[in-house]
């Protein structure tokens, strides 16, 4: 029954449109931000948006959306940014 509960914590959508918009649902936090790469925290793993005059348009906290429009060249999922150096070398 807990295993259940922690899949659908982590659930999570992506929405792309054209290459031109995308939707994210689950968003935790912006890590960081700028016209080429967008970095957000989606449960307690990175996603990476690369793309060309990306802009974060809204921004809902509440529901965890994140609307994004610009010309998106790729998402990359990473590991934990609360991960230290010395668990990421000793895995």
């Amino acid at each position: 029954m807990d295993e259940r509960k922690n899949l659908k914590s982590k659930i999570h959508s992506v929405l792309i449109e054209s290459r031109e918009k995308i939707t994210i649902n689950g968003v935790d936090d912006v890590e960081s931000f700028d016209e080429n790469n967008i970095i957000l925290i989606v449960n307690d793993e990175l996603l990476v948006i690369k793309g060309f005059d990306l802009r974060i348009n809204k921004i809902n906290t509440e529901t965890g959306e994140v609307f994004i429009e610009g010309q998106i060249y790729s998402l990359e999922y990473g590991e934990s940014p609360k991960k230290g150096l010395l668990s990421r070398l000793f895995k």
